[in-house]
C-alpha cells in the first residue's frame, strides 16, 4: 500500500527488501517484505508497533506538499527541497511529484543515494573539495550524461580543485558551479561580494567548468531581535541579486539560464519576494528555494518561525506538523515524574527538547489520543530515557505505566537521522506504509 505519490523514482527495491526482526519501531518476529507493511493492520494507538516509534501523518504531508507547490506557483519560484532533512527516497518522490525541480543535498554520498533511486537533478549545497568525493560525483556524471548536478565554490582554491579533477574526466558538458555568498562569523561562503565575483570569474575562466549562478543561506540569521533579522535577510538577498546582475554584465555565465538560490525553512517567503522581478539580463533567471523542513514542519523552532511567515503571507492554514515520536511510560518513580522509553537516540534535542502532546492507553475504548494538559514537559533526555514532568492535577493519577505518549519534535533533520524506517499513518494512526532513510 502506498499513500504518497512516487513520481517514477526507482523505489521497487525498497518494496521488495526484507525488514528483519530488530528493525527499530517494528513489531516483527520474522522477516517481512517492506511492501507488505501497510496491509498488516497495525495501529500505533493499539500498541501494535514496537516503542519508541517515529510516525509521519500522511494528511499533514499531503497538505504541506500541496501548500508549498501553490506557494511556489504564486510567487513564480522553483523548489529544490533540501533532501538532507529526510534522506528518504519515498519522500523525494512525493516532493518531485508535487512540482519540485530537483533535490538539494549536502554531501557526495547523498548525491549517490539520490542517483541510485533515479533522482535526475540535484544541487549539492556544500563545497565539493575532497578528492574522492569530487571523483564520485564526476563518475556519476560520466556514466549518466543526462544526470544533472550543480556544485558550489567559495574560494579560488576550491575552483582549482574542481577544475583539476574535471580535466581528468570526459563529461558531456561543463560542470555547473554556483558561487556561495556567506555571512560574517557563520559557515561557508564568500565573505564579501568582491570575493564572490573573484571566484565567479575564476569559474568562468576554468576549462570544463561553467558559472551557473549564485547562492546563499539566509536561515542562519536568527536572533532575539526579529526586526533586525528580517532587515539582515533582505539585505543579504539584495546582495545576491546584485551579484547576478554584475556577473551577467561581465558575461560570466555559461548556461542557458542563471540560477539564484537561497531559502531555508524560516524565511522562504522573503526569498521569493527578494528574487522576484529580475529581468533585463542576458538569459532567464531561475529562482530556486531550498526549503526542506516545510515537508514535516515541527512542534518547535520551525513552528514558531513559520507562524511569523503565515502572518506575513496572510495565510490562515499554514504548514502542519507531520512528525511525531511515540513511546511508552516505563516507570512512574515519583508523583510528578514519568520516564518514557524514548531518548536522544530517538528524537532531536539540538534545538529544544520534544514537546509532549498526547497520551493514550492501549486497549481503552477511546479511538483517539487525549491531549496532555498544559505544564507537561520533557525536561531531560538520556540515550534511551525521557523525563516527563507532570503538573499538579489529575494527570498524575491518570498516566500509568504502559500508557503511550506522543511527542512532537523541534528540528526534524536530527530526528530523521535516528530512524532507518519511519511509519506513515493516517489520522487514526493506522500504519499505511514504511518510509526509509539513508544517512
Amino acid at each position: 500500500m502506498h499513500t504518497l505519490p512516487r513520481d517514477g523514482l526507482a523505489l521497487s527495491s525498497l518494496d521488495e527488501q526484507l525488514l528483519l526482526p530488530g528493525t527499530k519501531g517494528l513489531p516483527i518476529t520474522e522477516p517481512l517484505r517492506q511492501g507488505a507493511v501497510g496491509v498488516q493492520g497495525w495501529n500505533v494507538l493499539r500498541g501494535d508497533t514496537s516503542f519508541p516509534v517515529a510516525v509521519l501523518k500522511t494528511s499533514a504531508l499531503q497538505h504541506n506538499l500541496a501548500w508549498m507547490q501553490a506557494f511556489c506557483a504564486r510567487h513564480g519560484v522553483t523548489l529544490a527541497p533540501h533532501g538532507k532533512t529526510t534522506m528518504s527516497p519515498q519522500l523525494f518522490a512525493a516532493q518531485l511529484a508535487n512540482g519540485a525541480w530537483g533535490i538539494t543535498l549536502a554531501s557526495a554520498t547523498q548525491v549517490q543515494v539520490a542517483h541510485r533511486f533515479n533522482v535526475r537533478r540535484v544541487l549539492l549545497a556544500n563545497q565539493l573539495v575532497a578528492r574522492a568525493d569530487i571523483a564520485a560525483v564526476l563518475a556519476l556524471l560520466h556514466a549518466d550524461p543526462d544526470f544533472e548536478c550543480f556544485v558550489l565554490a567559495d574560494s579560488l582554491e576550491g575552483v582549482a580543485l574542481l577544475a583539476a579533477a574535471r580535466a581528468s574526466h570526459a563529461l558531456a558538458r561543463p560542470l555547473p558551479v554556483l558561487v556561495e555568498l556567506g555571512l560574517h562569523g557563520k559557515r561557508a561562503g564568500c565573505r564579501s561580494p568582491e570575493q564572490a565575483l573573484a571566484v565567479a570569474r575564476a569559474v568562468a575562466a576554468a576549462e570544463g567548468l561553467a558559472l551557473a549562478g549564485f547562492e546563499g543561506y539566509e536561515g542562519l540569521l536568527v536572533s532575539q531581535d526579529r526586526d533586525a533579522d528580517l532587515r539582515a535577510v533582505r539585505a543579504f538577498l539584495a546582495e545576491l541579486v546584485d551579484l547576478v546582475e554584475t556577473a551577467d554584465a561581465e558575461g560570466l555565465f555559461g548556461a542557458a539560464e542563471i540560477l539564484l538560490s537561497a531559502g531555508g525553512s524560516s524565511y522562504f517567503d522573503l526569498v521569493a519576494r527578494g528574487f522576484a522581478g529580475i529581468d533585463g539580463l542576458s538569459r532567464p533567471v531561475r529562482a530556486v528555494l531550498r526549503s526542506g523542513c516545510y515537508l514535516t514542519s515541527d512542534h518547535g523552532s520551525y513552528q514558531r518561525l513559520l507562524a511569523q511567515l503565515d502572518a506575513r503571507e496572510a495565510h490562515a492554514d499554514g504548514l502542519r506538523p507531520a512528525l511525531e515520536v511515540w513511546s511508552s511510560v516505563q516507570s512512574r518513580p515519583e508523583p510528578g515524574l514519568a520516564i518514557l522509553t524514548m531518548g536522544k537516540r530517538d528524537a532531536s534535542y539540538d534545538e529544544t527538547l520534544p514537546a509532549p502532546l498526547f497520551m493514550h492507553r492501549p486497549g481503552s475504548a477511546a479511538n483517539a489520543p487525549s491531549v496532555l494538559p498544559p505544564g507537561c514537559e520533557i525536561v531531560k533526555m538520556n540515550d534511551q530515557h525521557a523525563y516527563l514532568r507532570l503538573p499538579e492535577g489529575a494527570i498524575r493519577a491518570a498516566l500509568q505505566v504502559g500508557d503511550l505518549v506522543g511527542c512532537g519534535i523541534s528540528h526534524p533533520c536530527t530526528t530523521f537521522d535516528k530512524w532507518p524506517v519511519l511509519l506513515a499513518v493516517d489520522d487514526a494512526y493506522h500504519v499505511t506504509q514504511a518510509l526509509n532513510t539513508f544517512f
